[in-house]
């Protein structure tokens, strides 16, 4: 497990990781990537909520908006955060979930 250190460029409003692809962004990147297992704010990890949403649509319990739902959460704590985990020990780069 690794910790990737956001890059945040404000005049683009855009937030940025070195993968193993190269410099990635979160929001599109991330986001989706099989990899992601949360973001760090402060000193607390949240787990990436799209896991679970993936997880209960897969499994038939949950509406569609769910994982934009999950998407909207995975932004605002990006936004506040510093950091992703990572479990792409392999340097794979990004797999989709």
């Amino acid at each position: 497990m690794k910790t990737l250190e956001f890059h945040r460029n404000e005049k683009k409003e855009r937030v940025t990781v070195t993968c193993a692809d190269g410099e990635v962004s979160v929001y599109s990147h991330c986001a989706y990537c099989r990899h992601c297992k949360g973001i760090w704010t402060g000193k607390r990890m949240t787990p990436a909520p799209q896991t679970q949403a993936f997880s209960d649509l897969r499994r038939g319990i949950a509406p569609d908006e769910n994982l934009m739902n999950a998407a909207m959460m995975f932004n605002t704590l990006v936004r506040d955060g510093s950091a992703v985990e990572c479990d792409d020990d392999a340097d794979q780069g990004y797999r989709f979930r």
